[in-house]
């Protein structure tokens, strides 16, 4: 009976858990890398299952040069959907073209090449996501970490595969090829593990910059003066009600950069944009609670939540509660009054 290699399952598995991560996701940039990036890693996950999982050995000579170009593509794909260029992206076909040659001339170079690269792109693109977080800028506030997090998870994967392909090759030295497909199994049983972790404790890729304790926050008057800007910007035309609003629409209406606007709020407030922005949303739904009897699906969609669950985890987080026990708080207070 035809079997499927695990790393056909692994391949299929990072590439959709990605597209589902940024599926909807409006970038300032451009996706053709993303998509390129995408095919190509379930693609090479058919390569290795074919070699290791069918004994397809003549593939031994593609596989490393194909390996070789993930890398520079995540990087490439990451950047591109942030609207960042890289300059001279030809250089990046360079490791492919080193890791081709090595494979045709100096096999002994092979595995070097490869862990190199795979070391190489994952520390930039790593380092990326924190020389950028406003990279995303454009996206919708509720996505932007997600989207950090998705390079991130990338990012230690690359590292992952360059530490585990030194290590194979040691192990192939010292012990011959017998038990690779052994090893190999074990590493996609790895990275499927790390891609679960991604799927079901995501904060594990970055978390929301935690409040900042108030003593050590010293926010300058420009801050203050900027976030009074912020504060208008948002009450004017009911922008905080907006669903997909981002910081650079934030931006664009205050008239200063991206990230000015996001420092601003993080020293003088000790708050991310994000939480910035759901604290004005949760004081209206708790205007709403005391003036009306909506149900609070109405109040949240009305202030600009568009799910249920981040709803409650804000509303939590701002007003120690949960909303229903805010609705009983308030009715007690009503009743207790009359």
């Amino acid at each position: 009976m035809l079997s499927i290699p695990l790393p056909f399952i692994v391949g299929l598995v990072f590439a959709l858990t990605l597209y589902r991560n940024l599926k909807g996701v409006e970038t300032p940039g451009s996706k053709r890398y993303f998509t390129v990036f995408l095919i190509a890693y379930a693609l090479q996950g058919i390569i290795i299952g074919l070699r290791f999982g069918y004994g397809v050995g003549w593939l031994h000579l593609v596989q490393p040069a194909t390996a070789a170009a993930m890398p520079p593509l995540a990087y490439l794909a990451f950047r591109s959907l942030a609207a960042i260029r890289s300059e001279k992206p030809w250089l990046h076909v360079l490791p492919f073209l080193a890791v081709a040659m090595a494979v045709a001339f100096f096999p002994f170079l092979t595995d070097l090449l490869l862990m190199t690269t795979f070391i190489a792109y994952g520390v930039l693109l790593y380092r990326f996501t924190y020389d950028h977080p406003d990279a995303v800028a454009e996206t919708p506030l509720p996505r932007m970490l997600p989207a950090l997090r998705a390079a991130r998870l990338c990012a230690v994967l690359l590292l992952f595969f360059g530490l585990t392909d030194a290590g194979l090759a040691a192990f192939t030295f010292l012990y011959g090829n017998e038990a690779v497909p052994a090893v190999v199994t074990a590493m996609n049983i790895a990275v499927l593990v790390t891609v679960a972790v991604y799927g079901f404790a995501p904060q594990a890729f970055g978390r929301d910059r935690p409040a900042l304790e108030p003593e050590k926050t010293v926010p300058s008057a420009d801050d203050q003066a900027l976030l009074i800007r912020i504060q208008e910007a948002l009450d004017a035309k009911d922008l905080y009600r907006q669903e997909d609003l981002s910081l650079a629409k934030l931006a664009r209406r205050v008239g200063a950069p991206a990230r000015d606007v996001s420092a601003a709020i993080n020293r003088a407030t000790g708050l991310n944009v994000s939480q910035f922005v759901n604290n004005r949303r949760i004081r209206e739904v708790c205007r709403l609670l005391e003036e009306t009897d909506q149900p609070l699906t109405t109040m949240m969609l009305d202030a600009g939540f568009a799910t249920k669950s981040n709803f409650n985890r804000e509303f939590r987080r701002v007003t120690g509660m949960s909303p229903s026990e805010w609705r009983s708080k308030l009715r007690a207070s009503l009743i207790s009054k009359t």
